[in-house]
């Protein structure tokens, strides 16, 4: 098994500590660091910010003005971040719910934008039927504040898994309002049913549904396949997300053997498109030698495996009050702990190792303000992003 596939499997084990980045500006990629001018700070630092959390999995904020934060745990739970401080009891508790271990558990979370008024948000889990199918529902806060009522949970979709790997599980609302869904290819290795190409399957795509229509479960928007799916040709999209600034999107796909990818669409563009799994893994040719790369959107950063990195996890674009940061996309690497930064200088996408960390990093967050964070999945630490 390969040190991605096992890191994956247990979400827990950490790689060496070393990496080889490409980048990609345009048709080209370059093998060298980000020039000193390009506008990346020098480094990062991380402030922890609470302790024993249990294999968190998503940091979000509700864009409530509340300013809380919540993490979920993988088996089952959402827990609160008030001013710093976890609170005692949960938000949520559906481990009864939730068939959890590897890559499967409590994985998604999303506040739509009237949240405030309609007090209803989503979650991706995967359930106790089988192996465990991915499950999109619905839950209300009850007559408590900051408490949901695991009684109304609605259940809008159910896709069949047909292995327990490559689930996906992001969820988030776009700036046109509506729900995109994250979606693995299925598992296994190779994507061995090709879901990856298939039009005929939710298997690896992002979806987009409307769940502010009165219709029931969800109303289908006008996607370009006249199904659930917005885009294909992902293997496991272990976190994308919404520029709050530009609305532009940025999805970081998991990948097979060798390669790690960012993938990259201006707002209000995507619809329809193919990043390329399983015809290509990154940006090389997966199956055979040539491939025909017409007609699929490609990454705007890689890097390979050759050095320890195994597992891309994707980060959001920096919004707060730090200004060296602000305009950088950040993501890191969950058995290196490596984090980067991404920006497009003069029409050319540049990266640069900013921080060298010895921590699992599960997921990344954003608070209302624009700040981020990181889980460390070992050591259930959340931890705010800073500059020395």
């Amino acid at each position: 098994m390969s040190c991605k596939r096992a890191c994956l499997k247990s979400f827990a084990a950490l790689c060496a500590i070393a990496v080889s980045v490409w980048f990609a500006g345009g048709a080209a990629n370059v093998h060298a660091a980000a020039p000193a001018d390009a506008g990346f700070p020098a480094k990062l630092t991380l402030i922890p910010v609470v302790k024993g959390l249990k294999q968190p999995t998503a940091i979000v904020n509700a864009r409530d003005g509340s300013k809380l934060l919540f993490v979920l745990e993988q088996k089952g739970k959402i827990r609160i971040i008030r001013s710093d401080t976890l609170d005692p009891a949960p938000f949520l508790d559906i481990t009864s719910l939730v068939k959890s271990g590897g890559e499967r558990g409590l994985l998604g979370l999303a506040f739509p934008p009237d949240f405030a008024s309609s007090r209803t948000f989503y979650v991706d889990y995967t359930n106790r039927t089988g192996i465990g199918n991915t499950v999109i529902a619905s839950f209300k806060v009850g007559d408590k504040p900051d408490l949901a009522d695991p009684a109304t949970r609605k259940q809008l979709l159910t896709i069949v898994q047909p292995y327990t790997n490559h689930n996906g599980g992001q969820l988030a609302f776009g700036p046109d309002g509506l729900l995109y869904i994250g979606m693995g290819d299925g598992g296994s290795g190779g994507d061995p049913h090709g879901n990856g190409q298939r039009l005929d399957t939710l298997l690896g795509k992002i979806l987009r549904i409307d769940v502010r229509s009165e219709a029931a479960p969800y109303r289908l928007p006008k996607n370009p396949f006249g199904n659930e799916i917005w885009a294909y040709g992902l293997r496991n999209p272990w976190r994308f997300s919404f520029d709050r600034a530009t609305g532009d999107l940025y999805i970081a796909d998991v990948g097979q053997d060798e390669v790690e990818e960012i993938d990259y669409q201006p707002a209000g563009s995507g619809a329809g498109a193919n990043y390329g799994w399983n015809i290509m893994e990154g940006d090389r040719c997966f199956k055979k030698p040539d491939c025909k790369k017409s007609g699929l959107t490609l990454p705007v950063a890689v890097y390979r495996h050759d050095r320890g990195d195994c597992s891309v996890t994707g980060g959001y674009v920096y919004r707060g009050r730090i200004e060296q940061l602000r305009g950088t996309y950040l993501y890191g690497d969950f058995c290196s702990g490596r984090i980067w930064g991404l920006r497009r200088v003069d029409g050319k996408w540049q990266t640069r190792l900013l921080l060298d960390s010895p921590y699992a990093i599960s997921t990344f967050g954003e608070d209302e303000d624009g700040e981020l964070y990181l889980a460390d999945y070992g050591s259930g630490t959340i931890y705010r992003i800073s500059l020395p």
